[in-house]
C-alpha cells in the first residue's frame, strides 16, 4: 500500500513540505521511491530532559528534529536509515508512559507516545516499514547497535568510580559505549567505534580497557547485564522527587544547546494511507515528566 504512494502529486508535496520546514540547515529528502508514512511529535528522552520532538517516519527513513513553529519550521534535523533500526518496547514506569526504545548502530534512545493507541500505531509501522524494507533490498541488519546514555538527572554521583560527585563546576559526561554518566577522571580517554563515529570517541576507563585488551569488540553491543555496569537504578541515582525538580528546571552541568523551542504537543500524528490521513485525537498539556 505504501509502495502506491510513491511519485504521486500529494506525497511529493507533503515531503517537500517536510524538506522545506527544516530549510538549508537539513539534508534533502525527496527522493524517488521514498514516501512519507506518517508524522507526529514524540516526547524524546535527553540527556538533560524530555523534550517534545517531531518525529516523520519514510519508508527508509526515520527522521526527527526540534520544533522551533509548529508545523511550519523545524531545526536539529537527525536522520536514521530504517535497515539499521530496531525498536523495543518499555513498561510504563511513574510518569513515563507509553514509550519505546529506538536503537540504531549511530544514535539510540528512548521516545514516549501522547496515549497507548499512538505508541501501538508508531511501532507498528515503524516494524513495517522495517521489515518491508529489509525484504526489499534482501539486506540484513548489521546488529551494531549505540547504547542508550542515561539521562544526565539519574545520577549525582560518577556511575563508575562512586566518588566524584557532579556540581556546576564538576561535569557530567556520557561513555558513547555503554551510556553511562561518569565523571572526567574516568573518562579521560578516547577509542575508535566506526559505528558511532569516524573519529575515536569519548569513552569510561571500564570500557577503554575491555576494548583496547580485545575481550570486547567496539561494534559488540554493551550488555549490562553481563559487563556489571552500575547504571540509573544503583544507589548513585538521584530520588524520583529530586530527578523531577531537575527535569523541570532543566538544571545541568553541562552548557545549554541554545534551542529555542516551541514544544507544541496538540497537534495530532498522522499517518497517510492511499492518499488518506488516520489521525489521533489531539495530545494532552503535558509531555511526560522525568521519574
Amino acid at each position: 500500500m505504501v509502495d502506491r504512494l510513491a511519485n504521486t502529486e500529494e506525497n511529493n508535496r507533503r515531503m517537500k513540505h517536510v524538506e522545506d520546514c527544516f530549510g538549508t540547515s537539513g539534508q534533502s529528502l525527496v527522493s524517488v521511491g521514498r514516501v512519507l508514512v506518517g508524522e507526529g511529535v514524540l516526547t524524546k528522552l535527553c540527556r538533560k530532559k524530555p523534550k517534545p520532538r517531531q518525529f516523520f517516519l519514510f519508508n527508509d527513513i526515520l527522521v526527527y528534529g526540534t520544533i522551533l513553529i509548529s508545523k511550519k519550521k523545524y531545526a536539529n534535523q537527525h536522520i536514521i536509515p530504517l535497515q539499521e533500526v530496531k525498536i523495543i518496547t518499555l513498561e510504563d514506569d511513574g510518569n513515563f508512559k507509553n514509550g519505546w526504545q529506538i536503537i540504531s548502530p549511530s544514535k539510540s534512545f528512548a521516545v514516549y507516545a501522547a496515549t497507548p493507541t499512538e505508541k501501538a500505531e508508531w511501532m507498528a509501522h515503524i516494524n513495517k516499514c522495517i521489515n518491508d524494507l529489509l525484504k526489499k533490498t534482501g539486506k540484513k541488519p548489521s546488529g551494531e547497535e549505540a547504547a542508550v546514555w542515561v539521562p544526565d538527572q539519574s545520577a549525582n554521583v560518577c556511575m563508575l568510580c562512586q566518588k566524584t560527585k557532579f556540581t556546576t563546576i564538576v561535569r557530567k559526561h556520557h561513555c558513547r559505549r555503554c551510556g553511562s554518566v561518569v565523571c572526567g577522571n574516568c573518562s579521560s580517554k578516547r577509542f575508535l567505534i566506526p559505528h558511532i563515529s569516524s573519529k575515536p570517541v569519548r569513552v569510561c576507563d571500564q570500557c577503554y580497557d575491555k576494548m583496547s585488551s580485545g575481550a570486547v569488540k567496539p561494534d559488540e553491543p554493551f550488555n549490562k547485564s553481563t559487563e556489571g555496569k552500575i547504571r540509573a537504578d544503583s544507589k548513585n541515582s538521584l530520588s524520583r522527587n529530586e530527578a523531577e525538580k531537575l527535569a523541570e528546571s532543566g538544571s545541568s552541568a553541562e552548557e545549554s544547546d541554545g534551542e529555542e523551542e516551541n514544544g507544541d504537543m496538540q497537534q495530532p500524528t498522522s499517518f497517510y494511507e492511499e492518499g488518506e490521513e488516520s489521525k489521533e485525537p489531539a495530545r494532552p498539556n503535558d509531555p511526560p515528566a522525568a521519574t
